[in-house]
C-alpha cells in the first residue's frame, strides 16, 4: 500500500485528488496539509472533500503530515511548492507536482532538489493533454516549416498565471520540433500597429472567465488549409487521475526529475 499525502487539502483540486485516492487500489490517503489559520484545519479530510469520512484529518505542520507518507501530491503555487520539496527532500518523501506557473529559476531549483528524490513535474498531470503533446511533435515532423503556429487557452476567473503551463509546454514542443528557441519566438501580445506577422513567431493567446476548467488549441495555418489539436478538460478528475497515476509510478523510482510523459510511457 502506498501512502500519499496531499497539499490544499480543502481546495477543489485538492478534494479532487483525495477522492481519487480513495478510489486507487493500492493507494492511500496518509496525511492532509493546509496553510496555517485555514478554517477547515482539523476537520476530516474524508468529508472535506465530499467523498466520506477517512479518519485523517487536515492539519497545518507539513512536516507531521509527511511523517507516514511515501508521496506527496502538490498543486499550490510554485514559491509554497518550493518550500514543500525542501522538506520532503530532507526526509526523503517523494513528490508529485501539478503547480504551474514556474520561473526558469525556481524550475532549476526544482531541478536541484530532483537529486535528491524522486519527483514528477508537469504542467498538466492529464492522460489527454499528455497524448497532445506527442502529437503535437509528429504534426510538425510532417507538416515541417510550412505552417504559421498560434496557441489559444482559456481557463476560470480564478487562474493566477498566464499562459498557461500547458500552453507554454505546447509552444516549446512546436518550438523545439521546429528547431527555434521558444523564449525568442513566442510573442504573447499584440496592439496597434504591429506589423505583418513574422514566420517564426508562435503566438500565445489567453482568454479567462467564468469556471473554463481548461481549454488549449493550437492552430496550424498554411495557405488555403488549418489543422486544429484542442484538448477540452471537463472537470478537474483528470488532473486528480494523472497525479496518482505519477504517485504510483514513482514507486521504486530513484531520484531524479521525471514528467508525464516518463509515466506514461511516452519518452
Amino acid at each position: 500500500m502506498i501512502k500519499i499525502a496531499v497539499t490544499g487539502a480543502a481546495g477543489r483540486m485538492g478534494g479532487r485528488i483525495i477522492t481519487a485516492i480513495k478510489e486507487a487500489e493500492g493507494l492511500e490517503l496518509a496525511g492532509a496539509a493546509e496553510r496555517p489559520g485555514h478554517a477547515m484545519v482539523g476537520q476530516d479530510a474524508g468529508l472535506v472533500a465530499g467523498c466520506g469520512p477517512l479518519g485523517v484529518n487536515i492539519s497545518d505542520d507539513l512536516e507531521q503530515v509527511l511523517s507516514g507518507a511515501d508521496v506527496l501530491i502538490d498543486f499550490t503555487f510554485p514559491e509554497v511548492t518550493l518550500k514543500n520539496l525542501e522538506i520532503c527532500a530532507r526526509l526523503g518523501c517523494k513528490m508529485v507536482i501539478g503547480s504551474t506557473g514556474f520561473t526558469p529559476d525556481q524550475r532549476e531549483g526544482v531541478a536541484r532538489l530532483a537529486r535528491k528524490i524522486p519527483v514528477v513535474l508537469a504542467p498538466n498531470m492529464s492522460v489527454g493533454v499528455n497524448a497532445c503533446f506527442k502529437l503535437l511533435k509528429e504534426a510538425v515532423q510532417i507538416l515541417g516549416d510550412g505552417f504559421d503556429v498560434e496557441i489559444v487557452e482559456l481557463h476560470h476567473n480564478k487562474k493566477k498565471d498566464a499562459p498557461s503551463g500547458t500552453a507554454v509546454r505546447m509552444g516549446e514542443v512546436v518550438a523545439d520540433a521546429l528547431g527555434r528557441d521558444y523564449n525568442e519566438c513566442a510573442v504573447f501580445h499584440r496592439e496597434g500597429m504591429t506589423g505583418e506577422r513574422t514566420h517564426e513567431e508562435i503566438g500565445m493567446q489567453t482568454v479567462r472567465g467564468g469556471d473554463i476548467v481548461g481549454e488549449h488549441t493550437v492552430y496550424f495555418i498554411g495557405m488555403g488549409e488549418r489543422i486544429e489539436i484542442t484538448h477540452r478538460a471537463m472537470s478537474r478528475d483528470m488532473f486528480a487521475r494523472g497525479s496518482v497515476r505519477a504517485a504510483h509510478w514513482l514507486d521504486g523510482k530513484t531520484p531524479g526529475l521525471y514528467d508525464m510523459q516518463d509515466v506514461l510511457g511516452l519518452k
